[in-house]
C-alpha cells in the first residue's frame, strides 16, 4: 500500500491534452446521461450562460448606439471641433446657448429662457457618474440655465459639488439641506426658480418654464408631483421632481437658520414638503388647464399603458383623484372640456393622464433619455398644428414685476388657491387657439423689438400658423 501512495506521488502529472471537439461533446452527453439531477444543472449553467452573453451583447450595442465620451477622449478633441455651450464656474455648468435646430422658430422658448431663468442641481453619487449622471448631462440639462451635480464626493472634472455626506437613502435628505444652502449662498442671484431632480428623472425643461412663467420668483411656491399625506397642503414626490422659487428657497434656508427646520426623517420629499410649509411656502398646483398632470413619479409607459392595482401606494398618496380610462379611447378637446367642468377633472390614465406639456417621468434609464430627448425635440407628425394650446404665459411680453406687485406675490399665490390654472382655466378650451395665437404675435413683436434682431416675415407665418 505504502509503495503504491508513495509511486502515485511521485509521478508526474499528465501533460494537458490540446481541447477535441469530439471529446468536449462525449463529456456533455455523459454528463446529460447521469441523471436528471446533472441535465437541471447542465440546463441552468446554459441559461445562465445566454442571459449573462445577451446582456454584454445590449450593452455593447447601447455602447455603440450612444456613444458618449470619456473624459479623457472630450478632452484629446480638437478644440475646433467642440462647440462652446456651457462655459464651467466651479462646478456648475453654464448654459451659454439655448439649444435649437438652427432652421427652426423658437423666438418664445428663447424668450422665456432668457425671463424665467432655471437653475437645475441633480442629485448623483460618486458611482452614478457614468451609468446615469453623465446621460443627464448630454440630454435635458442643456436645456437650463445652470446645472449643478451634486455628490457626496467633489469631482472638478466631471464637475460635481461635494457635500460631504454619506450616500445611501437615508441620506437623501442631508444631501437635499446641504445642496439647497450650497445653491442658495452661491447662485441665488443667478437664477429665479430652483430645480432638484434625480439624475434618473427626465426633466422638459421648457415645458417648466411655461408654467412657471404665470408666476413671479418673490412668490413663496413651489410646484412638483403633488401627494397628500402627512401634511396639510401635500408636498411634492422627490422623484419627479420639484422646483423652488427664489422667495421658497430663501424661506427654507432661512427655517434652519433659526431652527424652524430640522433634520425629523430621512424620507427627503416628506420632510421637504413639511419645512416649506412651515415657512409658509405654497404647495402650487402644476397641472395644465386642462387638469391634466405635469410631472410624474413614473416613466411614460406606467402612466400610458399600466392598470395600477387598488391596494398599491399611489392611489392613496395623489393629491388629485385618479379616474382610470382606457389607453384606446381618445377624448376630443372640446368632449374632455366638457367632462372636466361637469365633474371637476380628475385624474386620467391612458392618454389623458399625462399633459401634452409634461414636465417631468422617473426612473429612466440612460436609453430612454436619448429616447424621449428625441421625442421632445425632433419626432414631429407632418401637417398638424399643436392639438393643445393654452393660455399664453404673460410674462414672456410683461416687464419684470414691481416691487409693489412682488409685496403682493404670496396674497396672489393664495388668490389662485394653489394653482395657476385656476384663473386661466376659466377660459373656454374652444378659445385658446385664438388666445395663444394672439399671444405668439405680441410675444414676437416684444422680442423684437427689445433684442432688434431681424426675422423674415415667412418664419414670423410659419409660427403663428402653428407648426407641431
Amino acid at each position: 500500500m505504502r509503495t503504491h501512495l508513495s509511486r502515485i506521488r511521485t509521478e508526474e502529472p499528465p501533460s494537458p491534452q490540446p481541447h477535441n471537439p469530439v471529446n468536449i461533446l462525449s463529456c456533455i452527453s455523459t454528463v446529460a446521461m447521469k441523471g436528471p439531477s446533472s441535465r437541471w444543472a447542465f440546463s441552468l449553467g446554459f441559461l445562465i450562460g445566454v442571459c449573462s452573453m445577451y446582456f454584454f451583447l445590449h450593452q455593447v450595442w447601447f455602447e455603440r448606439s450612444y456613444p458618449v465620451l470619456s473624459e479623457a477622449q472630450e478632452k484629446a478633441k480638437p478644440v475646433e471641433e467642440r462647440p462652446l455651450t456651457w462655459r464651467k464656474e466651479g462646478a456648475a455648468l453654464i448654459n451659454l446657448l439655448h439649444p435649437h435646430h438652427a432652421d427652426e422658430d423658437s423666438r418664445v422658448a428663447d424668450a422665456l429662457y432668457q425671463r424665467v431663468r432655471v437653475l437645475c442641481w441633480v442629485m448623483t453619487g460618486p458611482h452614478n457618474l457614468q451609468s446615469r449622471a453623465r446621460h443627464v448631462r448630454d440630454t435635458w440639462s442643456r436645456h437650463c440655465n445652470i446645472v449643478l451635480f451634486m455628490s457626496s464626493v467633489e469631482d472638478p472634472d466631471f464637475p460635481t459639488v461635494g457635500l460631504e455626506t454619506k450616500e445611501g437613502r437615508d441620506k437623501l435628505y442631508w444631501k437635499t439641506i446641504r445642496a439647497f444652502h450650497y445653491v442658495y449662498e452661491h447662485h441665488a442671484n443667478e437664477a429665479d426658480w430652483f430645480l432638484k431632480a434625480d439624475d434618473d428623472t427626465f426633466v422638459v425643461v421648457d415645458n417648466l418654464r411655461w408654467i412657471l412663467s404665470n408666476h413671479t420668483p418673490q412668490e413663496p411656491i413651489y410646484f412638483g408631483k403633488r401627494f397628500k399625506p402627512y401634511t396639510k397642503q401635500g408636498y411634492m414626490s422627490g422623484g419627479a421632481g420639484y422646483v423652488l422659487s427664489k422667495e421658497a428657497l430663501k424661506r427654507f434656508v432661512e427655517g434652519f437658520r433659526t431652527k424652524a427646520c430640522t433634520h425629523t426623517t430621512p424620507v427627503e420629499d416628506l420632510a421637504m414638503g413639511q419645512c416649506l410649509e412651515k415657512m409658509g411656502v405654497l404647495a402650487g398646483d402644476s397641472r395644465d388647464t386642462l387638469h391634466r398632470e405635469t410631472f410624474h413619479p413614473f416613466v411614460p409607459e406606467h402612466h400610458l399603458t399600466t392598470k395600477f392595482s387598488k391596494s398599491f401606494w399611489y392611489w392613496s398618496y395623489c393629491y388629485y383623484p385618479i379616474v382610470e380610462a382606457s389607453p384606446f379611447i381618445f377624448l376630443t378637446y372640446d368632449t374632455y372640456g366638457m367632462y372636466c367642468r361637469r365633474t371637476n377633472c380628475y385624474e386620467w390614465h391612458g392618454p389623458q393622464c399625462c399633459s401634452d406639456l409634461a414636465v417631468s417621468f422617473h426612473y429612466v434609464e440612460a436609453e430612454l433619455m436619448y429616447t424621449l430627448e428625441y421625442y421632445t425635440y425632433h419626432l414631429r407628425a407632418f401637417g398638424y398644428k399643436p392639438r393643445y394650446l393654452p393660455s399664453a404665459p404673460h410674462s414672456a411680453t410683461a416687464p419684470p414685476p414691481s416691487q409693489t406687485a412682488a409685496k403682493k406675490g404670496h396674497k396672489a399665490a393664495q388668490e389662485v388657491a394653489g394653482g395657476w390654472n385656476h384663473t386661466v382655466s376659466a377660459l373656454p378650451v374652444s378659445g385658446n387657439k385664438t388666445t395663444h395665437e394672439s399671444y405668439l404675435k405680441n410675444s414676437l413683436d416684444s422680442n423684437l423689438t427689445e433684442t432688434g434682431t431681424a426675422v423674415s416675415h415667412h418664419n414670423h407665418d410659419a409660427f403663428t400658423a402653428g407648426s407641431p
